[in-house]
């Protein structure tokens, strides 16, 4: 908590890492995978059931229980039907483990509970050890996702995770869309980061938010415009790890219609960024398991060049390199092959990897 109020509408510092108990945990031997995959968990749910089926036993009897065994910290079908047999019981053993565990493994079978019989008196608990999400972001969203109003809990969240945690959250998310204008609200805006692992759930927020309709429909807003961008160019380098913009069955569509209203909305240094990145990503630069074909978007892309040979556009992008904008410095540096107009000779040595936004 103390983490949490240094950045409460922000993830924590280095996702709350190290935990407390980060010492004792590297003293301790580290507990075999299972090689059977189907046996992954059953040491879990058998400590559970021995707790469970005995009435004299207290949920404090199961700290520390887990030591030298193998805790998933993803949801697991053993451990959630060991929690299902064992109820209320369960239920109270969950609260005690999330609420004043003091070990990682006991947070997660505590967690591991809620997820399967947790109620909506213990999102706030579930959402606060979520915070650490790299760890407990598999299992927080799943136990959000199952609960009533679960996307509104959710949304919390994925305003204040990221790497892995804002994988699960956000696809979640996109599980939920229907019925949820907030949740699309928010997918369309907002469920990109500049993280590398958006490549993971890039696609799916594509389809489950609907984003061809959002650009072709109605006036999109700076907000959605801008963030379509950033999604479009990740599936430009996602190969191996989501669906690809070669995959994505409205690509040009959406590629078309974001230039219209790049256009429309003038140029800004982060608009003129997005539609750089997505010019070269498009061309023979570009990565080409997430593209395949050059010449399939040779159209889409002599739109964004000629947009950026635009003396407006031009001098946005004189004018935030003067500012210093890191992302127009690197790409004067870097994308030399665009042979953009706007930075004349100050064409650099190329860096390695574009720079977050």
């Amino acid at each position: 908590m103390r983490l949490h109020g240094l950045t409460p509408d922000a993830p924590l510092p280095r996702d709350g890492v190290p935990y407390p108990d980060e010492e004792r945990r590297r003293s301790r031997p580290r507990p075999e995978h299972p090689r059977d995959r189907e046996q992954i968990g059953a040491d879990v749910a058998a400590v559970l059931d021995e707790n469970f089926s005995d009435p004299r036993s207290v949920p404090d009897q199961l700290v520390g229980r887990f030591h030298g065994i193998h805790v998933p910290i993803h949801p697991n079908p053993r451990v959630a039907a060991a929690a299902l047999r064992g109820g209320a019981r369960a239920r109270e053993a969950g609260r005690r483990l999330v609420r004043h565990g003091t070990d990682t493994d006991d947070v997660v079978v505590g967690l591991s509970l809620l997820a399967a019989v947790g109620t909506v008196d213990d999102v706030p608990y579930i959402q606060t050890v979520g915070l650490l999400s790299c760890t407990f972001g598999p299992l927080a969203a799943h136990a959000m996702e199952r609960l009533p109003d679960g996307a509104g809990a959710l949304l919390w969240l994925a305003d204040r995770v990221a790497g892995w945690g804002r994988v699960y959250v956000v696809e979640a998310l996109c599980r939920l869309v229907e019925g949820h204008p907030d949740v699309r609200h928010w997918l369309l805006r907002n469920a990109v980061d500049g993280d590398f692992l958006n490549g993971y759930f890039a696609g799916k927020v594509a389809l489950a938010a609907g984003l061809h309709q959002a650009l072709v429909g109605a006036v999109a807003d700076a907000e959605v415009v801008e963030h379509a961008g950033s999604l479009l160019h990740v599936l430009t380098s996602c190969q191996g790890m989501g669906m690809t913009l070669a995959h994505y069955p409205h690509a040009e569509e959406a590629l078309a219609a974001l230039l219209r209203h790049l256009e429309r909305l003038g140029p800004s240094p982060s608009r003129y960024y997005t539609a750089a990145l997505l010019a070269g990503s498009l061309g023979e630069h570009g990565d080409e398991g997430s593209i395949e074909s050059v010449g399939r978007w040779q159209t889409c892309r002599e739109g964004y060049v000629a947009l950026l040979e635009r003396e407006e556009w031009c001098e946005t992008a004189r004018n935030a390199i003067a500012a210093d904008d890191h992302r127009l410095l690197w790409l004067a540096e870097s994308a030399s092959h665009l042979v953009l107009r706007a930075f004349g000779d100050l064409l650099g040595p190329p860096r390695k990897s574009a720079p977050q936004e």
